[in-house]
């Protein structure tokens, strides 16, 4: 019955309470940013919170093949219950990108094979999954720059993100922002990149937003840092 699941609910269940939270407006919405699930994310938070972990349960959502199932998959999984080869077919079948970034973000980010996926992901042939390689990398030029070659993140940038499909060149330039944000003795040549290659300068930003332009990025990120 819905707004009474609770753990060890079956599948069908929780299955027939997202289907009564879709509401039409939204799956619209998210259409156009490629994504197709029709529930809203604080709802689908609410139903998480009731249910908790379940591994199993989570589990079940995520063959479901259904968006707003595998996103409440992520919020009631155990990152650690996956092995490696998993984490990598779950990327694979991610298909839009709100269940991709959930999945990056909360689920491998958290597990212990995250940075060997991070390293293999990188170079991956798949433009969808090497963009998981990119937002990782980014985490860490941001946080544990420990161990990243910079330089040699810097030049794949130069050589490869102008070309690169959309998603993965977002990718590549969020990476080339947050190395002049966060480093400062590789900050000219990340603007020198940015400002050749001008990926996204013409990218329409709403009022009192920062633009993605990565030399505008870091200059705008390096002001407020003071």
């Amino acid at each position: 019955m819905a707004g009474t699941t609770t753990a060890g609910t079956p599948i069908d269940e929780v299955l027939a309470e997202l289907a009564t939270l879709e509401d039409p407006r939204i799956r619209e919405v998210n259409a156009r940013h490629g994504d197709d699930h029709a529930v809203n994310l604080g709802h689908l938070r609410a139903v998480a919170k009731r249910l908790k972990t379940q591994p199993d349960l989570a589990r079940e959502l995520w063959a479901t093949d259904d968006s707003a199932a595998k996103l409440l998959a992520v919020l009631v999984c155990r990152p650690k219950q996956f092995d490696r080869d998993e984490l990598d077919g779950m990327l694979r079948a991610a298909r839009t990108p709100k269940v991709h970034d959930w999945l990056v973000g909360s689920v491998v980010r958290k597990s212990p094979h995250a940075e060997a996926l991070r390293l293999a992901w990188l170079t991956d042939p798949d433009a969808g999954v090497a963009s998981a390689g990119w937002a990782m990398t980014t985490e860490r030029v941001a946080r544990r720059p420990e161990g990243l070659d910079v330089t040699e993140l810097l030049d794949v940038i130069e050589a490869e993100m102008k070309d690169a499909p959309d998603r993965l060149q977002w990718a590549m330039n969020h990476c080339l922002a947050q190395i002049g944000i966060s480093h400062a003795r590789h900050r000219a040549r990340a603007i020198d990149i940015g400002e050749r290659l001008e990926v996204l300068k013409d990218y329409p930003t709403a009022p009192n937003c920062t633009s993605p332009y990565a030399p505008v990025w870091i200059a705008e990120m390096v002001r407020r840092a003071g």
